[in-house]
């Protein structure tokens, strides 16, 4: 028996070792661009990429309009880059924001060594650049399923005029243990993104956008959210997935009422001249 024994926990350490090295893959989904790929879309934009002290490089786009009611910061998700997920910048680039959206580390054309603590340091020097541009008054964090917890660890650091969660988790690593609850995630897991804990801190009105058919990231983890600070607003999308919000006339409609509601008070953005 006791070779046996050996066995199985030889067989769990080398698991456990391999998840650890390799967890980078499941979790991250990028599309890697060449350094000299165009960028092409039917809206008026600027491309910028940011210099890191550390040597990486953080490349991003930036919609604009003409007299914008304000700026979108928008974290997205763990898959593919910024070249396909710019087409969410309609929805709010038709409601008369200014959209800027960032590949992560490894990303489309973004470069360089990818932790958790880099992803927030990253969020908060590009944050501190659209500061030089807009008024924080008239900024509007949006983070989706994997960027929910950077744009709340953001948020949690300033004072941005709203905070939108877009299929949020609980927290990374609350989310994983639902596959992983067998092998020591907390010794293990690179990535924890304590969404429960960043969410107390931010002061900023907060909504979350949930689908109650989400099976990657369950709607109960919106729940679990709200019961920790009451004043955030839940939307429900009946019937929505992880995926397929805004195939659901209900999700265009929340956003849209929050951008309004956003403006309502008649913003004082004012662009500043660009550093």
């Amino acid at each position: 028996m006791l070779p046996i024994a050996l066995t199985i926990l030889a067989i769990y350490v080398f698991i456990c070792i391999f998840f650890y090295f390799t967890q980078h893959w499941y979790f991250f989904r990028p599309e890697i661009l060449p350094s000299n790929f165009t960028f092409k879309y039917p809206f008026d934009f600027e491309e910028k990429t940011f210099e890191m002290e550390d040597g990486g490089s953080i490349n991003s786009i930036l919609f604009t309009v003409p007299n914008s009611r304000g700026i979108i910061f928008y974290f997205k998700g763990n898959s593919r880059s910024i070249k396909g997920w710019a087409k969410f910048a309609k929805d709010f680039i038709g409601n008369g924001y200014d959209f800027f959206m960032m590949d992560y580390r490894g990303f489309g054309k973004s470069k360089g060594k990818r932790t958790e603590q880099r992803l927030y340091d990253d969020g908060q020097q590009i944050y501190k650049w659209l500061l030089k541009r807009y008024e924080e008054e008239d900024m509007i964090i949006y983070g989706r399923s994997l960027g929910s917890g950077i744009a709340t660890r953001i948020a949690s650091w300033n004072n941005p005029k709203m905070l939108i969660l877009d299929s949020p988790y609980y927290s990374f690593y609350h989310n994983i243990k639902r596959w992983g609850f067998w092998i020591p995630l907390r010794f293990l897991l690179r990535y924890q993104i304590r969404t429960d804990r960043f969410i107390r801190k931010v002061d900023a009105p907060i909504h979350i956008i949930h689908g109650n058919k989400d099976r990657l990231i369950p709607y109960s983890h919106s729940l679990r959210l709200k019961d920790l600070v009451k004043r955030i607003k839940l939307h429900e999308i009946h019937g929505g997935g992880h995926n397929n919000l805004p195939d659901f006339p209900e999700y265009h409609e929340i956003v849209y009422d929050l951008l309004d509601e956003a403006s309502s008070d008649e913003p004082s953005i004012q662009k500043l001249l660009v550093a």
